[in-house]
């Protein structure tokens, strides 16, 4: 009997005439945009599996052991970079041989002083923009990586062979690509955040559903009145409109399967906060994807169900609520306290021994959302309820809002719970933030830029400090040649390894960045104590004193002897001891300070080149400048922005993993709200024209409309604030956080302020064509 009564439903659905089909079309898009971003989020599990594989894939490690020289064997050297803020991931090539492989999507290595790069890069290179980026990579493009050897389509990468490459100057010899790394183990707190997130970004999707199922109410009824008049009884026009929602749930279910794979071939082209992805990695899980098949369908006859429970259909036509009495409060109340006490039952999550129970976090959170969607209704007429009076528009909008309060409520729960839950999650990432920040120490208000050259070369780096003094955008270099200094002779009883310190060669003004030198000229020499006391000065000054002899090139630490003839340096008499002090990049250095003039950078034993840049903050691509002059020096070195604080890798992951997957969901919002206010108009559509025809001025009902989105959308995002609030406090209370910051509540009301803003503008046209006389004609 149901499954005739479902068929009915089904046949009248799809031979309903014009209008049926228009509802049927409205319903299907609805659907069809939840079930598009539901298999969307079905597919990130293989998203971040194929993009650890291809990563796993084309990493170059070097092995424990050194590799021996041959034909199957090259030398590789880290020489990634960036560009305006986006990260370029390269290497230098240099083959030992014929056989010697080839990173994942290169087919054959290039020769020396060419490259392959990536379709983005190619891409960026190619424009005006790229015009600095292409005096960094001065190597000529010869082909592009193909996709097994890419995390996604958009990233920056590239390959460049030279034969310059060399172990003494950063390269490292491999025999193959890839390695197998595990995951990195995810901290209690990161994994609550994730957990929440993915409810509050599902949620809306399953409320839209639920709403876009019910689309059409009003004619749906009068047509199973009419059912009642040729003998059907109540239970079967029941099943009849559950036909109707499944048909066009069905609709919506295929059409939300093409708009993701049609969506999936263009994602490749969109790159959001650097990350991006290839159309195949784009593959819902099955066993989701069979759950999105099923659930669909379930939920347009449960919730088609569930809203003809309080109908009563009647023969000739005649449709009436079956108890006139107000919601009630007692039930709806009990459910998000029930949801807050599962998620109180978990427990303290804060700190790595945190204990997180995946369904009572999972069902807390989808409680408490769920709870504010069923008190949204109840809020609505409660306050509506009590509206009197007031301009025609307002009081249009009222008496409307009065007579049928549930489906503007409806028409907006889904941007409620989206607000409450962003809400919650900002509350709960300002709380948990610090713990995930970490202090560098580094000053970039005294320099912006570090730069370390690989090669221990003494004339290499003298040039590597005049050519950054020249470079465009560099208003000051704070450049030193470091290296290390024994004490010569033999090792003295009781010693287990030649005393040593490091020895720093700069002039003057670098110097006084480095140390408290006091007066200062070409020549003079100091022995620097380490100010912090984190080291002996006894330490210390059992090789730097003044007047002592150290030696200058290596020595074997635990015997005392050396492989070269010793080069012996006296430290001057008249060496000043002083008190070191922080570089900007946070380091304390301690030892023999020395200037130019006192001593002979050549004599020096693998020294390390170093420079902190001081850029001019007018020069808008002074960073470019700095990158540039760097790697035409030599492109392995290393090239780091100074900043003071640090975000730890996992939590930035995770984040922007949050904002993309919000980005999607905010235009999901959009979108829905804009066909729910579409097919609550044409639903009016009558009315309207009756009201036009009687004289009322379009202005009236245009305002009229819009108090009628307004009035709902102000009372959900007050229920907002209060809801997710409360859901952000207890997630504080669980991570073990006293304190968060307010500030960042506001933006989220505001956001969806503008974004209601937006739909109703766009549904202002539709609103003009409606108020038309024609809309008075029927069949």
């Amino acid at each position: 009997m149901r499954a005739r009564s479902l068929a009915m439903g089904v046949r009248l659905a799809a031979g309903g005439g014009r209008e049926g089909w228009v509802r049927t079309v409205l319903t299907a898009i609805g659907v069809g945009l939840g079930v598009m971003l539901l298999l969307g989020a079905a597919s990130v599990p293989h998203i971040l599996d194929a993009r650890q594989q291809r990563g796993e894939a084309r990493a170059a490690v070097s092995g424990k052991q050194p590799i021996k020289r041959s034909d199957a064997t090259l030398l590789y050297g880290d020489a990634a970079t960036s560009f305006h803020g986006r990260p370029i991931r390269g290497a230098l090539l240099r083959p030992d041989g014929p056989r010697a492989p080839a990173p994942p999507g290169v087919r054959e290595l290039p020769r020396s002083g060419e490259m392959v790069v990536s379709p983005a890069l190619a891409e960026l290179l190619s424009t005006p923009e790229g015009k600095l980026l292409r005096e960094r990579l001065h190597f000529t493009t010869v082909g592009t990586i193909a996709e097994p050897g890419l995390v996604g389509p958009g990233e920056l990468a590239y390959y460049a062979v030279s034969d310059a490459l060399t172990t003494e100057h950063g390269a490292f010899r491999i025999d193959e690509f890839g390695s197998r790394t595990e995951r990195p183990t995810m901290t209690p707190v990161l994994l609550v955040l994730i957990i929440v997130a993915c409810v509050v970004l599902l949620m809306p999707v399953a409320i839209f559903i639920a709403t876009a199922v019910r689309f059409g109410g009003e004619q749906r009824d009068r047509r199973l009145a009419a059912l009642r008049l040729i003998g059907a009884d109540t239970r079967t026009v029941r099943w009849t409109a559950a036909g109707e929602a499944l048909f066009g749930a069905v609709c919506g279910l295929l059409l939300g399967t093409a708009m993701f794979l049609a969506a999936r071939q263009a994602v490749g082209s969109v790159t959001l906060w650097n990350v991006s992805a290839f159309p195949s990695d784009i593959t819902p899980a099955p066993a989701l994807a069979a759950l999105v098949a099923l659930a669909v369908p379930l939920c347009a006859v449960g919730v088609t169900l569930f809203a003809l429970r309080a109908v009563a259909i009647e023969p000739l036509g005649v449709v009436r609520h079956s108890a006139g009495r107000r919601r009630r409060l007692w039930w709806r109340l009990p459910v998000p306290l029930v949801g807050i006490a599962l998620l109180l039952a978990n427990g303290r999550v804060g700190g790595d021994d945190g204990g997180v129970n995946p369904y009572l976090i999972a069902g807390g959170a989808v409680l408490m959302l769920f709870g504010i969607t069923l008190l949204l209704p109840w809020v609505v007429e409660a306050a509506v309820g009590r509206f009197t009076g007031g301009p025609v528009p307002w009081q249009l909008a009222t008496r409307r809002l009065q007579l049928d309060s549930g489906a503007a409520a409806r028409a907006v729960s889904g941007i409620t719970v989206a607000v409450a839950g962003a809400i919650a999650l900002q509350l709960f990432f300002s709380a948990i933030q610090q713990d995930f920040m970490k202090v560098t120490g580094q000053d970039p208000h005294r320099a912006q830029m570090s730069v370390v050259l690989p090669s221990h070369d003494a004339a290499t780096a003298r040039k590597m400090t005049d050519q950054l003094r020249r470079t465009e955008g560099v208003r000051g270099v704070i450049a030193t040649i470091q290296a290390y200094v024994w004490r010569p002779g033999p090792l003295r009883k009781g010693e287990d390894f030649a005393p040593l310190t490091s020895l720093t060669v700069g002039d003057c003004p670098t110097l006084s960045e480095l140390a408290h030198t006091g007066s200062c000229k070409d020549g003079d020499v100091f022995v620097v104590k380490d100010g912090n006391g984190l080291v002996d000065s006894d330490w210390i000054f059992k090789t730097a004193r003044p007047g002592a002899r150290v030696q200058l090139n290596d020595v074997d630490a635990h015997t005392g002897e050396h492989d070269r003839s010793p080069r012996l340096w006296t430290i001057p008499k008249s060496a000043r001891i002083i008190d070191s002090r922080k570089d900007p990049s946070g380091e304390t250095a301690f030892g023999i300070y020395a200037t130019p003039g006192a001593l002979d950078t050549t004599a020096l034993g693998d020294p390390t080149a170093r420079a902190m840049v001081k850029t001019d903050p007018r020069v808008g691509d002074a960073a470019e400048y700095v990158r540039n002059t760097a790697a035409r020096i030599d492109p392995l070195m290393d090239v780091r922005t100074l900043q003071n604080m640090e975000r730890d890798k996992q939590y930035s992951s995770v984040r922007t993993g949050l904002l993309v997957a919000a980005a999607a969901t905010l235009a999901l919002i959009a979108a829905s709200m804009l066909v729910t206010t579409l097919e609550q108009l044409r639903e009016r559509r009558r009315l309207l024209s009756v009201l036009v025809a009687f004289g009322t001025r379009r202005a009236t009902l245009g305002w009229s409309v819009l108090w009628q989105t307004a009035v709902p959308v102000a009372l959900g995002f007050a229920l907002a604030l209060a809801g997710g609030a409360g859901l952000g406090m207890v997630l504080v209370r669980m991570a073990g956080k006293s304190t968060f910051d307010w500030s960042v509540v506001w933006p989220l009301p505001a956001a969806g302020v503008a974004l209601v803003l937006l739909v109703t503008l766009f549904s202002l046209p539709p609103l003009w064509r409606m108020m038309r006389p024609d809309g008075l004609r029927t069949e």
